[in-house]
């Protein structure tokens, strides 16, 4: 199909793994741990730098595979050297990217992201999914077909609205990551299943987690949950909530948690078929572990390197 590539990586193997789809936002992140975040016209020299694969669907999907599940990447990339470096990253760790740009010369969304050595704090600037408008995939209903769940971070919004619909009609468990409010977000959480939701995540009228559980029932997701940073995670499902801790760790480096706390959750998930409420909780207690652990590195990629 043009404008589309495939991209395999990682053995096939016999053995029957959770597969995982991941729809949204691939960009090419630079970090550098910095002692403050500079002031105008200030230059600094960064302690320490990294260069590899970000955005939420991508980050996701690496954990997803790090824990043993079979991770595919629904997004763009483009065939500009950056993005040649950005499909040599997530082949080197495992996932399955579907390119949806794969002609475009177009440089890929960069990511500015400065990190406070004392606090782990992070500063991020991008271009995010501005300017790429992708159209669902002619295989689409065999991608969704393929897998166990789906995973949307509401980027790419016709895409994701699309492929949430698809999944709901066949069957599969649909999970959101919500960042932050974007404009088509209702039409997407009408076909979730699991909202997991950060403290910044703030629909039209709402203040507070409570106002934002609330709002996710009343557009009938069934589970959902709002994450504070170390704070416990506020969870719902059809007959009550409750609270998760977040496990205690000296925090490094910010950047990622939410995501690998959306890709840990979905690989717990995977295998569950019909969610309790005792088996999300479960979940999201197994998920912030994994968050916290990645919080005591710097970059996205250390934690994976320590098991």
């Amino acid at each position: 199909m043009p404008g589309r590539q495939e991209v395999l990586v990682g053995g096939a193997g016999g053995d029957r793994r959770p597969a995982g789809l991941f729809v949204g936002l691939c960009t090419l992140d630079v970090i550098q741990l910095v002692d403050h975040v500079p002031g105008p016209d200030e230059k600094l020299t960064a302690r320490r730098q990294e260069v590899c694969a970000g955005g939420p669907a991508a980050n996701a999907a690496v954990t997803f595979g790090h824990l043993g599940g079979s991770a595919r990447l629904l997004t763009a990339i483009g065939a500009h050297p950056l993005g040649l470096a950005v499909a040599a990253d997530l082949r080197r760790l495992g996932v399955t990217v579907s390119d949806l740009a794969a002609d475009s010369a177009e440089p890929p969304a960069v990511s500015s992201v400065l990190v406070t050595a004392s606090t782990g704090d992070r500063a991020v600037a991008s271009t995010n999914a501005t300017g790429r408008r992708l159209a669902p995939p002619a295989d689409l209903d065999a991608l969704v077909a393929d897998c166990d769940l789906v995973e949307f971070d509401g980027h790419h919004m016709e895409l994701a609205v699309a492929t949430a619909r698809r999944a709901r009609a066949a069957g599969r468990t649909t999970l959101f990551d919500g960042g932050s409010w974007k404009e088509g977000t209702p039409a997407l959480l009408s076909s979730i299943d699991v909202a997991v939701c950060s403290a910044d995540f703030r629909p039209p009228g709402t203040r507070t987690p409570a106002d934002t559980l609330r709002f996710l029932r009343e557009l009938g997701v069934p589970w959902a949950a709002v994450t504070g940073g170390g704070q416990p995670l506020v969870w719902q499902g059809p007959d009550g909530g409750g609270t998760v801790a977040v496990p205690p760790v000296r925090v490094v480096d910010t950047l990622g948690a939410g995501d690998v706390l959306h890709g840990a959750l979905a690989h717990h998930l995977a295998p569950r078929g019909r969610i309790t409420a005792e088996g999300f909780a479960e979940a999201l207690h197994a998920s912030a572990a994994t968050a916290a652990r990645a919080c005591t590195s710097f970059g996205t990629r250390a934690w994976l390197r320590g098991g």
